[in-house]
């Protein structure tokens, strides 16, 4: 009789290790371990703790919910400040111990790997796409100012979020998001 496959539990758990842990700090046996695998098994579905990484930052980027800026019925800004006070949320619920996988692995992993790297330049270049899609409806409908530059102002509010995050977590504080939402939405977005 065949043993049942462990890679969905190994990589929900590489998930969550690479988002409490970090990278370095992240070791197969501490993905295994959380699995409930043998340390063994790991490279039964995995060429690499690399290539871990790489499904994490995919499966991360499905968590983002990007869904929520593009929700009919509801004005532009207040989806994308819907969106962003969602993935504040779940920073304050997790006890400030999980950031943005994506920005974590951007500081920690991508002088050291071309791929993660490249992942990760991808994984913004979205984000920052679905945002200026926002900004480019909210434009239209005359919520924003004529001139404003929306594919700037998205790298920046992506930029500001990556920021705050890090904050966020170094000061074990909501302050941070408070100070986001202050200047992104009633000060560059009014």
């Amino acid at each position: 009789m065949a043993r049942a496959s462990k890679r969905e539990e190994i990589a929900q758990a590489a998930l969550e290790q690479f988002r409490t842990r970090g990278f370095n700090a992240t070791g197969i046996s501490d993905i295994t371990s959380a699995a409930g695998a043998p340390k063994g098994s790991f490279y039964n579905h995995f060429a690499s703790k690399e290539a871990s990484a790489l499904e994490a930052l995919d499966r991360y980027g499905a968590e983002l919910r990007f869904d929520m800026l593009d929700t009919p019925g509801r004005p532009a800004l207040e989806r994308l400040r819907a969106h962003f006070e969602f993935l504040g949320e779940d920073t304050v619920d997790n006890g400030f111990a999980r950031g943005c996988l994506v920005g974590n692995f951007a500081a920690e992993v991508a002088d050291h790997s071309d791929e993660i790297r490249s992942a990760i330049q991808g994984g913004f270049r979205q984000w920052t796409s679905y945002i200026q899609e926002v900004l480019t409806e909210a434009k239209e409908a005359g919520e924003l100012d004529a001139s404003l530059d929306v594919e700037t102002t998205s790298l920046f509010i992506l930029s500001a979020w990556e920021g705050t995050l890090i904050a966020a977590r170094a000061n074990k504080s909501s302050a941070p998001f408070d100070a986001f939402f202050r200047t992104v939405f009633d000060v560059v977005l009014r």
